[in-house]
């Protein structure tokens, strides 16, 4: 490890993790700059896949809560502990390359009014093989990480997208406290668009970094299809476009939202997880009343127009079906 360090804390919540993070921390000990701390969070793993601190190296700061909070609890909790200008979040299944925090740093110093940044990732194991570029938010209400299973060949240059894939994300850490961090409503999934929605509803943008780059297993304790993910997916992308979409394009985009919805509704069935989508959306329309006072406060408190919302999000049609990059140049204001 480089003898230089930067501004950055890496926020890593582990669950169910002891087969992935031996080699996370053993990519972020060979970094060319040196993040200023480490912050690891044991996130209430079973009995017998719990971390300790003896696996944990010693110049990594380890913390353990015996429940699990969640993607969202576990990183605001490390967050307030971070005493760096930056925080950079990390999962316990991927892998930076080794000028991850020199590329996070440089970003930094090329764009000095950007507070929110992406990484490349590519699928551990198949190194020809993308895993995400950005995370979009598409007019039907969905969003989705772009360019998952796509040839490495079509990634796409550095440039603004909707917001960053919590997996590897890079965000200022005043800009975090200020928006009060992830809603731990949400538990796990989503949670990272919401947040970046809220930026930009705050007037932040978002760049993707092409080459700041983590191998990324993904879906390592849940299961891309389980009922775990399954309920939080949908319940939580819910609550994100209920409260997040800003007036008149709500109701612009809640036709396609309701179709889109129905339509995955009757795709649940063929996994025989038609049971759990209907519940998932139950309880997020259950919970109306906390999303519409949120609601109410946050849109009185934008600083940017419904306008400017709808021109960060993809309006291809196609895009939703093949998981498209919407990565745009970057122009300054």
């Amino acid at each position: 490890m480089s003898d230089r360090t930067a501004d950055i804390t890496v926020l890593i919540v582990a669950y169910k993790s002891r087969k992935t993070i031996p080699a996370c921390l053993d990519a972020l000990a060979q970094q060319t700059v040196r993040p200023a701390r480490v912050l690891l969070l044991e996130n209430g793993s079973p009995d017998g896949e719990r971390l300790t601190a003896e696996d944990i190296p010693d110049s990594v700061t380890f913390i353990a809560s015996d429940e699990n909070l969640g993607f969202a609890g576990g990183n605001n909790r490390l967050a307030r502990q971070a005493e760096t200008g930056w925080i950079a979040l990390l999962n316990p299944d991927a892998y930076p390359e080794p000028d991850w925090i020199e590329q996070l740093e440089a970003a930094i110093a090329r764009y000095p009014e950007i507070k929110l940044f992406g990484s490349t990732q590519i699928a551990a194991g198949h190194a020809d093989r993308l895993d995400g570029t950005g995370d979009v938010y598409h007019f039907t209400g969905l969003a989705y990480r772009a360019g998952y299973g796509k040839p490495r060949a079509t990634l796409p240059e550095e440039g603004e997208v909707f917001g960053p894939c919590g997996a590897a994300a890079l965000i200022d850490a005043a800009l975090f406290q200020t928006l009060g961090g992830f809603d731990e409503h949400f538990f796990c999934y989503n949670e990272d668009v919401d947040l970046a929605y809220r930026a930009r509803l705050a007037g932040h943008r978002c760049i993707q970094l092409r080459d700041a780059i983590v191998h990324h297993d993904g879906y390592g304790s849940s299961g891309r299809r389980s009922e775990f993910a399954t309920y939080y997916g949908v319940r939580n992308r819910l609550w994100v476009f209920l409260r997040d979409t800003p007036g008149w394009l709500f109701w612009v985009m809640l036709p396609g939202h309701v179709a889109v919805t129905l339509l995955l509704a009757i795709s649940s069935l063929r996994f025989g997880l038609g049971g759990v989508y209907a519940r998932a959306i139950r309880d997020a329309l259950k919970d109306w009343e906390r999303i519409r006072a949120e609601r109410k406060h946050l849109h009185a408190t934008r600083s940017v127009s419904s306008w400017a919302i709808a021109r960060s999000m993809s309006w291809n049609p196609v895009n939703l079906l093949t998981r498209g990059a919407d990565v745009r140049p970057y122009r300054r204001r």
